[in-house]
């Protein structure tokens, strides 16, 4: 099969944990090795990837040099990009079969200069902080602070994808057999000027929206969204949280209110959005578990055949799960 994955940024640094060059390594390492087992099985993958934990680190830097040479947001998304390429682009080429080609695309994506999302920001980026900390900086660089699990993050505006410029390219190194990676942190995000030449903005775009869009122009057969928890949660946090097995689009964006904006709602709406558009399927799940969510028996599946959301695997196979405060979480069948 052709499928697209797209590597959630906390897939490539656990929750919490520091991003020193250790900890991305180690994560990387250990994406190679998940990824490179559905190449040996014979998938043809594209891979894309997030870059909050990234483009958040690089921000705090650049926002501790000299005055006036704060970086925006579209170039900190390119350096991110770059960065993350990189690393993925050497493990995979080291894990994956000799002779297997493998190439970073740096990629802008086409958003809309008068997106409402520009008013509302919801992507979080960068580290998690305690309150006191997040508060400190919200009122000395003036960025908008949420609650993300017990801490608190930096969020940004997160436009939709338009379109991907590079995608002609792209799709001529996909047709030659190359696994490609590419739109990470969901592309740089452009506009288009009123002269119709394109400018970057300040913005992060989703790279699972990007991912869908990608999947789709890439004609996938699978897609794929990892990230740092086994699956879709509905209740997730409270008592009876619980991993949803398989559901149809429609039964899915039934449930949208519940999935949280600028985390598990975008991973959801770009899965129903390729399914319902292709007629192929998607799943979200955890990066470890990709052999498995391929064979549909781990994470969340979504096909057009879906009907109501489930809550048993065909196999009755009961996925990991862990709670919100990092322990596990007994689930309701």
């Amino acid at each position: 099969m052709r499928i697209v994955v797209a590597l959630g940024g906390n897939a490539l640094l656990p929750r919490g944990e520091v991003l020193s060059m250790e900890n991305q390594q180690k994560a990387i390492l250990s994406a190679a090795r998940a990824l490179a087992d559905a190449v040996y099985a014979g998938h043809h993958l594209v891979i894309t990837h997030g870059n909050g934990p990234q483009v958040g680190l690089l921000a705090l830097q650049s926002q501790a040099g000299p005055a006036g040479g704060a970086m925006p947001l579209d170039v900190l998304g390119a350096q991110s990009e770059g960065w993350i390429g990189y690393v993925l682009e050497l493990a995979l080429s080291n894990a994956f079969p000799e002779g297997a080609a493998v190439v970073t695309v740096l990629t802008q994506t086409l958003v809309d200069g008068n997106d409402p999302a520009f008013a509302r920001p919801v992507k979080p980026i960068g580290p998690v902080y305690e309150e006191e900390a997040a508060q400190r900086l919200q009122a000395l660089q003036k960025w908008p602070m949420v609650k993300d699990g017990k801490g608190w993050r930096r969020v940004v505006a997160s436009p939709k994808p338009l379109g991907i410029v590079e995608i002609l390219s792209i799709k001529r190194l996909i047709n030659s057999g190359v696994t490609v990676i590419c739109a990470g942190g969901g592309g740089i995000p452009v506009r288009a000027g009123a002269d119709g030449k394109l400018v970057g903005v300040e913005a992060v775009v989703d790279k699972d929206l990007t991912g869908a869009l990608l999947a789709r122009q890439a004609e996938a057969d699978f897609f794929v969204m990892l990230t740092d928890v086994p699956g879709v949660y509905l209740d997730y946090g409270g008592k009876e949280q619980r991993i949803i097995a398989s559901g149809g689009p429609k039964a899915m964006l039934a449930h949208a209110a519940a999935f949280q904006a600028g985390s598990m709602g975008p991973k959801v709406e770009a899965a129903c959005a390729f399914v319902q558009e292709t007629g192929q399927p998607a799943a979200i799940g955890a990066l470890a578990d990709l052999t498995e969510i391929i064979a549909g028996r781990r994470g969340t599946q979504i096909s057009p055949q879906g009907g109501k959301i489930s809550f048993h695997y065909p196999d009755a196979v009961e996925p990991r799960s862990t709670n919100a405060a990092g322990g596990f979480a007994k689930l309701y069948f």
